[in-house]
């Protein structure tokens, strides 16, 4: 749900689709594409699928691309998925899944002590990640069950729904009602003199798995507003901007967007937010972009609203644990065993692009 990165949590995509090439190679999805001079992730997302959306392209290069996602260098060889999220015109969704699914069901089951079941968090309406009506229970919810049968792990496991996010942090985990929250942006802990009281929180209070997903937050408005041609951060000076309660605001705090340069709005919902972007009680709202897509859908307000195309930041997610549970770091330990395995097979992408598959063929 919220929350940041084993490989820097807070790049800033400034001017990432600023210099578009004047003429643009041919691109098409289910293919390769090699990187070009003046090409960004937008315009090579635009050419292939009709949209600057470009986090299909990502998922699918994410060991390229995780470092710096704002400089491609000429001649960097990127995967185009087909619009489906298959990698390849002749390859399958689910594949990667069933084969290992069927591996880890072939194995040999250790005798072990029995050992009370982990039990994880997450909440409802945040899609395609978190939801008891996706297959799963929505993309970071699958991630968190099969991880607790890959690398080594057969842990048992729980998944309840609570849908108050801050109770998560500030009951559910340090009183031991819970162990894992699925799933939190860990702030960039490196500069703590720049973040705000929750992400400094978050830093001393908490304990993050390795990512399991990373998304640029888009930043939209309406598409009248003085703050659509926006093209640096400070251009915000004044702005009222929307970021749901338990979704923090550290990736902005590093870009020196703080109060009294800005305003912020907490409501609980995202879908509040898109509601207040739309009634004029904000002018910005800021998420990835998956769930502001489906919340201006919803309320069949899309054409009212745009992406800034030159402004985003880099954010990834995580498990969470409390430091003050005991076993909090060993949970996070059987975790990260299961996420490794699950990037080397190729599983997560099937997890992710499945997942993205399913809500896309709900939203329409």
């Amino acid at each position: 749900m919220n929350l940041a990165s084993g490989k820097s949590r807070s790049v800033a995509l400034a001017a990432l689709l600023l210099a578009l090439p004047a003429v643009a190679a041919a691109q098409e999805a289910c293919t390769t594409y090699t990187v070009k001079d003046g090409d960004t992730l937008g315009s090579i997302a635009q050419a292939a699928y009709g949209s600057y959306d470009y986090q299909m392209i990502f998922n699918a290069n994410r060991d390229a691309l995780a470092a710096n996602p704002n400089s491609l260098p000429a001649g960097l060889q990127l995967i185009l998925p087909c619009e489906d999220g298959r990698l390849t015109a002749d390859s399958e969704l689910n594949a990667v899944i069933q084969a290992e699914t069927e591996r880890q069901a072939a194995a040999p089951k250790r005798n072990k002590t029995y050992e009370p079941p982990l039990k994880f968090v997450s909440s409802n309406n945040w899609m395609p990640f978190a939801d008891e009506s996706l297959t799963g229970g929505g993309i970071f919810v699958r991630m968190a069950a099969t991880a607790m049968q890959r690398g080594g792990n057969d842990r048992g496991y729980e998944i309840s729904y609570v849908d108050d996010w801050m109770s998560h942090i500030d009951v559910l985990l340090p009183t031991g009602a819970f162990d894992v929250s699925v799933a939190w942006e860990a702030p960039d802990c490196t500069k703590l003199d720049l973040l705000g009281e929750f992400a400094i929180r978050m830093c001393t209070e908490f304990d993050f798995s390795l990512p399991i997903y990373e998304t640029a937050y888009t930043f939209n408005t309406l598409v009248d507003s003085k703050y659509a041609e926006a093209r640096t951060f400070a251009d915000y000076a004044g702005a009222r901007i929307c970021r749901p309660e338990a979704w923090p605001t550290s990736d902005l705090e590093v870009q020196g967007l703080v109060e009294p340069m800005v305003t912020y709005a907490h409501p609980k919902n995202p879908l509040d937010c898109a509601q207040m972007l739309l009634d004029g009680q904000v002018d910005l709202y800021s998420i990835e972009a998956e769930t502001v897509t489906a919340n201006f859908e919803e309320l069949g307000a899309s054409d009212r609203v745009a992406p800034n195309p030159a402004l985003a930041t880099f954010i990834t997610y995580h498990f969470l644990t409390s430091k003050s549970n005991p076993r909090g770091r060993v949970y996070i330990a059987m975790l990260n065993r299961g996420i490794t395995e699950m990037r080397e097979s190729g599983e997560w992408y099937d997890i992710v692009a499945t997942g993205l598959d399913e809500y896309n063929k709900l939203s329409q």
